[in-house]
């Protein structure tokens, strides 16, 4: 196929030899497959933030960190040259979330390159080795769906114990690769320790995992694996190889009205773009 644009630098600099077929269209990004030298790998093209329909909200860039003082003003006034800055800020988080994960073990796609808003890295494949597709494309048995939940529980807590929260995690941003799950879209993964809303976060990202697989094996729906790994992780107690029970024991006190009402406009949000995917997909 014809190179596009954004890619065509990558051509000029060797990074890339030929694009063979887009991949998908994602809500931040263009994906492709491409060729380098003998392997085949997947070049994910950033939108410009204009094309975009995710939001990036300041409960995700609470907290990060930019190049230099000039930067993070010019993002805080909303200038030209701060929305850019903030585009590259947000483009970054996930190559450098990429690095850290793969560092740590945890099962990411492979980062080689990022050059010029491209994110080059490896292509997942199922095991007749082609593009793996994502869970939500996928129907389990209940043995099937207690394996990939007990995975990926195991990928967020090891997420976790490298200071990571994806921020955004469901059945349609993970692959079922030939060895099993692989996470993906990392560009909103926040700072555990460094950001007010993670534990928000990690709980809404173990919780949409478990509603998901709960289709599958409904007794995973009385589970409570978000709350007893936060509290594991807040008392420094929680490990990579961490056994956990999917219990927890809330303790009474005042209820937060606030904090409650936020992640009910969470769900309904959540539930209104998990529709929107679906539409799109089908």
């Amino acid at each position: 196929m014809k190179p596009p644009k954004r890619l065509q630098a990558l051509i000029e600099e060797g990074l890339i030899d030929t694009v063979v077929r887009q991949l998908m269209s994602g809500k931040e990004a263009m994906v492709y497959v491409v060729r380098c030298g003998d392997e085949t790998r997947c070049a994910k093209v950033y939108k410009e933030a204009t094309q975009r329909s995710f939001r990036q909200a300041v409960d995700y860039t609470e907290n990060r960190r930019v190049k230099n003082s000039r930067q993070a003003r010019a993002m805080a006034k909303g200038t030209r040259f701060g929305k850019q800055a903030t585009e590259e800020a947000w483009q970054n988080a996930e190559v450098d979330a990429l690095y850290r994960l793969a560092a740590a073990g945890v099962r990411v796609p492979t980062p080689y390159n990022f050059h010029e808003g491209v994110l080059l890295m490896e292509l997942v494949t199922d095991a007749n080795g082609d593009a793996a597709p994502r869970l939500n494309d996928s129907d389990f048995t209940p043995d099937e769906a207690r394996l990939h939940h007990g995975a990926l529980l195991g990928q967020v807590v090891r997420m976790l114990c490298a200071g990571v929260v994806h921020g955004d995690l469901s059945e349609f941003n993970v692959l079922l690769g030939e060895d099993g799950p692989v996470i993906i879209d990392l560009p909103q993964a926040v700072d555990a320790a460094g950001n007010n809303h993670a534990s928000r976060m990690l709980l809404r990202d173990v919780a949409n995992l478990r509603i998901f697989f709960g289709r599958f094996a409904p007794e995973l729906l009385q589970t409570d694996y978000g709350h007893e790994i936060w509290d594991l992780y807040q008392r420094g107690m929680l490990r990579p190889d961490t056994v956990l029970t999917g219990r927890f024991e809330h303790q009474a006190g005042p209820v937060d009205m606030g904090g409650v009402m936020r992640e009910i406009d969470d769900a309904r949000a959540e539930e209104a773009a998990r529709r929107l995917r679906m539409r799109i997909g089908s």
